[in-house]
């Protein structure tokens, strides 16, 4: 364990006051406790299992101490803290096993009411299916073709030069770009950064792929490199002399960095978190942009939308989940890392609560982002079967036995009664071979040729200078100095071993650091005991430790380690994957891995090595001896490591990649038909490309007394409209809602949304409870807002949780018409409306049109029925257990939609935590949004990908609408979904005072709200006073209004 190599000093110390504990000076702690032994309570109740780096540097400090007296106090003192945290570490465990019973409990009563409605008994051949189709790993050495990236590439081009596939990655945090990368500079820089460069250089060079965006965030911070401030850069292709796949005018790979964020300034990805919304608008517009030019780049009338949109990491698939949604795209997501696992880890360590940790690791809000990801990906790759099995399983939601159960559903085409799971597939990660070339024979000097004029590369007499016999084999470590990575075991194995010591060097490659002192708290520890340990076992002149080295040396030594007939290791506690492992196999280098997560994948298919328990320290020690020392067995790991490692070359898994991408069912922005005769402005400024409203050839008739006239239309979509018509009724309360088609809305005299007349859009989502407030600070707003600008030049957008209806409803009171909005965001997101452009209104009532594209849009994982059957048998739930406390706290709204479940909530304080209902739907398979709405007193569920910030997204994307001018009012809380409107590159007011009461909605959260929201963000104001002054002055802070 890093740090606690000080333990035999620090109980020699005990053990040297130990005769004094029967002294009259004793503390009371001793004499209390009698024959009071610290050294064995240390070794009992705090040393087992966990690093304890904070008594490493208190014990240092008072080891400097020369007064005993003073110094034995201090040790005292420790063996208090020392109590205290054992006691600690009791309550933490206590509390978690708690926490992971009902847990349990809760998955398998959830397991079991959905499978209640899937209740055909599997095949046999369906049982004996396991989680993922590549659990056939375990003989794929035997039953691979071996495919060569050129022999491949001939037949693959053959079959897919036609496609013209636009493909999106995202990873936010590290810096990244194409060449020189400084892996290893600090935590968020390392294998993730390396991995989507080269996926996004290896798929760029892929025939039928035209392009690939590799979105990241741009950073202008003076301690970092000017490259990471360039907006755009060109990903050099793998092989330029591969002629195969012609790149076109913008065709290639690319990095493409977004600013968000703090300008100016690098920060680590747990602060990343408030500016999400920032980059998704930021990548939205260079995605829609982008897909218009390469549109018109191929021949094609319609733009090239992504074919996936692939998000990496947590805080990427979060992203990517929003952007997924907005243009109605599939998503992909890979972890890397989880924050589940990471958070079993360190709750293993019991050295802090579960909300120490939250505060420290943001863990909560990347959990969250996680599950997300699972809501809405259609595919999950991975690296290891060990990441499914053992660590997606961990999450609410994904369970691999309902998981197999719903694939045994489709394929046997039985519905899955509204429930769903994204498709696990290993997809191991790749290396472009084609410039490796393995050393032959190693024997010989180590250095330069005779045959040879090139020098020996600068790397190898930076790690040469530190031995004494360069000759012998090099044992070499590639890793951060991290307690994770446990490197201090390996310095240990090998300073223990005498035969090993006589036999190879040790070259550890620990990142690049200038001083140790500017190093992190923990790398710095594992550092300094590392450093110790080579004093200790006096191992100079066997161990060497640059402080230095480039991207473009890791090659270089690998190939010196080859040549010396030396030996990989990787000790890892745990290893996610191990790409390490890869190359080093492909420079010849035989293996010893950890037994842990993704090596033992590995090494199943190359057979290159030996696995060790990490923890067992003989056991390594073992290993490297035995390679070292049995030159057979070396030459047999070598070959074995040559032969099979074509099977994680980037073409091979590009391959799989796009066969796994492009078998996603492809979904589109759905307003854009062929039959159009609409035709886009050159131009590129918001409003000149969009569509007449009344395109939309549907209009809604609506009697707002509960009855809605339906008519007949003859246009090319009517069969279409008249399914969402038929989706439309309301199943909540019985009552059919029906939609008319309108014929006569064929032309308009303007659309709403052109440039002229949207300089400026106010978007009001206030969140109250009360009608009467509502409709006073809409009044508000409307009037300030038109007080400087003419009234063309503005418009206004309602964006609420209630219903058409009951907008409808407000407005009649309020004396104001549909025609003063642009649009309404109704139902918490759930539906957009439009107000009808002919004014003259029917004996039905006020006719708005339905956004029924939006409805198509939003339909991916709609529930529908079987969700809503889940949600009533939930409410009655709730309603028996509170019986008897004056009626039922949740009854079913009859205001509901096809696309939104209302229930009204009778007593907010007796409903449960958001959280939980959230849970409960994932649990169950069940993918939607829910928000608590109204102060508590109504709860909306609609679509995964609905949501009212999600629906000025996709206003964007549809009429070009530009987020720049817009301006959404918000009060000082609001809604359960109330973070999502916060952020972005719109303009947001916060009118203080305003719906205050609504933060007891947030107060059982899953991680604070806080951990979110954007501080001191520049396009954020706050309104002292809901008031029309006021409001003016604030709009003016934002360059709207004149102040």
């Amino acid at each position: 364990m890093a740090g606690n190599d000080w333990i035999n000093s620090y109980l020699e110390a005990i053990l040297d006051v130990d005769a004094g504990i029967n002294d009259q000076k004793s503390s009371l702690l001793l004499r209390e406790r009698g024959r009071f032994s610290p050294a064995q309570y240390f070794v009992e109740e705090v040393i087992t299992g966990f690093d304890e780096t904070d008594l490493h540097r208190s014990w240092v400090r008072a080891s400097a101490i020369r007064n005993s007296e003073e110094r034995n106090t201090r040790l005292e003192n420790m063996c208090w803290r020392i109590w205290n945290l054992a006691r600690k570490k009791k309550r933490i465990e206590g509390e978690e096993a708690q926490r992971n019973t009902k847990m349990h409990i809760e998955r398998e009563r959830a397991r079991r009411e959905a499978t209640a409605d899937m209740s055909e008994d599997l095949s046999e051949g369906e049982k004996g299916d396991t989680v993922g189709d590549l659990a056939r790993v375990d003989s794929l050495r035997g039953r691979m073709r071996r495919v060569s990236s050129v022999d491949m590439m001939p037949n693959w081009a053959s079959q897919n030069e036609e496609k013209k596939l636009y493909l999106v990655l995202i990873s936010l945090h590290g810096l990244i770009r194409g060449e020189n990368m400084e892996l290893g500079r600090d935590s968020d820089t390392g294998g993730q950064v390396k991995y989507v460069v080269e996926l996004a250089r290896a798929l760029g060079a892929m025939p039928g792929v035209y392009r690939v965006d590799l979105l990241t965030r741009q950073i202008s911070a003076p301690d970092v490199d000017f490259t990471y401030s360039e907006p755009i850069e060109m990903i050099d292709p793998p092989n330029s002399d591969n002629p195969m796949n012609e790149i076109g005018e913008s065709g290639g790979a690319y990095i493409i960095r977004i600013p968000f964020g703090p300008k100016d300034k690098y920060i680590s990805k747990e602060l990343l978190w408030p500016h999400i919304p920032e980059f998704v608008d930021g990548a939205l517009s260079h995605i829609v942009q982008i897909s218009k030019v390469l549109g018109k780049q191929i021949g094609s009338r319609d733009p090239l939308w992504p074919v996936a949109i692939h998000g990496h990491y947590a805080d990427a698939g979060n992203s990517a989940a929003l952007l997924s949604g907005a243009l109605n795209v599939p998503m992909i997501f890979t972890g890397h890392s989880l924050g589940q696992d990471k958070l079993e880890q360190l709750l293993t360590q019991r050295r802090q609560s579960r909300e120490e940790i939250n505060a420290t690791y943001k863990i909560m809000r990347r959990i969250e982002a996680e599950e997300i990801s699972l809501d809405v990906s259609e595919v999950i790759i991975t690296s290891t079967r060990q990441e499914i099995e053992e660590q997606w399983r961990l999450y609410d939601g994904f369970d691999p036995v309902l998981e197999r159960k719903l694939r045994a559903q489709i394929k046997r085409n039985v519905s899955c009664y509204g429930r769903s799971m994204p498709r696990m597939v290993v997809i191991p990660p790749g290396m472009e071979f084609h410039h490796i070339i393995p050393h032959g024979d190693m024997d010989g000097e180590v250095g330069n040729e005779d045959s040879s004029e090139t020098p020996d590369p600068s790397i190898w007499s930076e790690i040469m200078r530190f031995f004494s016999n360069p000759r012998k084999p090099m044992i070499l470590a590639l890793a951060r100095p991290d307690p994770k990575k446990n490197l201090i075991t390996l310095v240990k194995a090998f300073g223990e071993c005498r035969q090993l010591r006589e036999l190879a060097n040790l070259t550890l490659i620990m990142g690049n650091r200038d001083a140790i002192d500017e190093m992190s708290t923990t790398n710095s520890s594992v550092l300094l005991s590392i450093l110790k340990l080579i004093d200790k076992y006096d191992l100079y002149g066997l161990v060497a430790y640059p402080k230095h080295h480039k991207q473009s040396d890791v090659p270089e030594i690998y190939r010196l380690a080859a040549k010396t007939k030396g030996v990989f290791i990787n000790p890892a506690f745990i290893e996610p994957f191990g790409l390490t492992l890869i190359e080093a196999a492909a420079y010849g280098l035989p293996i010893v891995a950890t037994t842990n997560g993704g090596p033992v994948d590995i090494h199943r298919v190359l057979d290159n090595g030996v696995l060790v328990d990490p923890h067992n320290q003989q056991s390594i020690a073992d290993a490297l001896l035995k390679l070292v020392s049995d030159k057979q067995l070396w030459a047999r790991c070598r070959e074995h490591g040559l032969n099979n490692i074509h099977l994680f070359s980037w073409p091979e898994h590009c391959k799989a990649y796009l066969a796994r991408v492009t078998s996603c069912k492809q979904r589109q922005p759905k307003w854009r038909r062929n039959n159009d005769i609409h035709t886009e402005s050159e131009s590129d400024a918001p409003g000149e490309s969009l569509r007449d409203i009344h395109d939309l050839n549907l209009n809604l008739n609506i009697s707002f007394d509960g009855e809605i006239n339906e008519g007949i239309g003859s246009s090319n979509n009517a069969s279409t409209c008249r399914e969402n018509a038929t989706d439309g009724k309301n199943q909540v309360n019985g009552t059919a809602l029906t939609l008319s088609l309108d014929e006569s809305m064929d032309k308009a005299e303007s659309s709403k949304f052109s440039e002229s007349r949207n300089e400026a859009i106010y978007v009001i989502a206030v969140d109250c409870d009360s009608t009467a407030d509502i409709l006073d600070i809409t009044k508000t707003i409307i009037e300030a807002g038109r007080i400087d600008r003419n009234a063309d030049s503005v418009s206004f957008i309602l964006s609420t949780a209630s219903t058409l209806s009951e907008i409808n409803s407000l407005l009649n009171k309020g004396g104001l018409k549909p025609s003063d909005f642009l649009a309404f965001i109704c139902n918490s997101g759930g539906e957009i409306y439009y107000p009808s452009p002919d004014s003259r209104e029917n004996s039905s009532g006020s006719p708005y049109i339905v956004d029924s594209d939006y409805h198509s849009h939003m339909e991916y994982r709609w529930g529908k029925e079987s969700l809503r059957n889940m949600l009533v048998r939930w409410a009655t739930s709730i309603n028996d257990k509170m019986e008897g406390k004056d009626g039922p706290v949740l009854s079913e709204d009859n205001s509901g939609s096809s696309h939104c479940y209302s229930f009204k909530v009778k007593n907010p304080a007796l409903l449960p935590p958001f959280k939980e209902l959230r849970r409960l739907m994932r649990i169950q398979a069940l993918r939607c949004h829910a928000a608590y709405c109204q102060n508590g007193t109504r709860m909306n569920v609609i679509p995964i990908l609905a949501s009212r910030a999600q629906a000025l997204r996709y206003l964007y994307v549809r009429w070009g609408i530009n987020l720049s001018n817009v301006v959404v009012f918000v009060g000082e809380c609001g809604d359960t979904d109330y973070e999502e409107l916060l952020g972005g590159m719109h303009k947001t007011v916060i009118l203080k005072e305003v719906c205050r009461d609504a933060s007891k909605l947030h107060a059982n959260r899953s991680y604070p709200l806080e951990h979110v929201l954007p501080t001191d963000h520049p396009y954020t104001v706050e309104c002292e006073r809901c008031n029309k002054g006021d409001i003016r002055a604030s709009l003016g802070k934002l360059g709207f209004n004149k102040a």
